[in-house]
């Protein structure tokens, strides 16, 4: 009897399963966006949301763990050097999944973009952690400013 069994199989073996989300999370750390099937992009969102906490610890016991997950050891530095401290102040979330309109031309699959929030040339900018809202009041900015911070450009507030 099946019960609460937590996670898809995609098809594959463990070990194959094991590699390809460890070769999605590396190319998504190099990268910053990857273009993949919706159910392969949501696991490896996990994985990599597991890893950007571990990159914000930033100790050694959290550099062996991340590095049994990244593969290359650029990579690595990346995720503790560079995209630890840019989500320090964030408290998860740090990937999203936009699904993308066409689908594979093969087999038909729904494709996905699996993306960083927060960076440059994102498709779509992310609101603020819950905690910010209240920091850029403090700092003197007025409503209006917080207002259009969290609105995409054309007035509709983002989600």
């Amino acid at each position: 009897m099946k019960k609460r069994i937590a996670g898809r199989k995609l098809g594959r073996t463990t070990a194959h399963r094991w590699a390809m989300l460890r070769n999605m999370v590396t190319s998504l750390i190099e990268h910053g966006r990857i273009v993949t099937t919706t159910p392969k992009a949501k696991e490896a969102r996990k994985l990599a949301d597991k890893c950007i906490t571990l990159g914000k610890k930033n100790t050694l016991h959290a550099r062996r763990r991340a590095s049994n997950v990244v593969q290359t050891p650029a990579a690595v530095v990346k995720l503790f050097d560079i995209l630890g401290p840019r989500y320090a102040d964030r408290q998860g979330g740090y990937t999203r999944v936009l699904p993308l309109s066409k689908r594979r031309l093969g087999d038909g699959s729904k494709m996905s973009v699996l993306e960083f929030v927060d960076r440059e040339g994102e498709l779509r900018p992310a609101r603020p952690p819950p905690g910010r809202l209240a920091a850029l009041k403090r700092e003197g900015y007025l409503e209006a400013d917080v207002a259009e911070m969290l609105t995409d450009g054309t007035g509709e507030r983002l989600n």
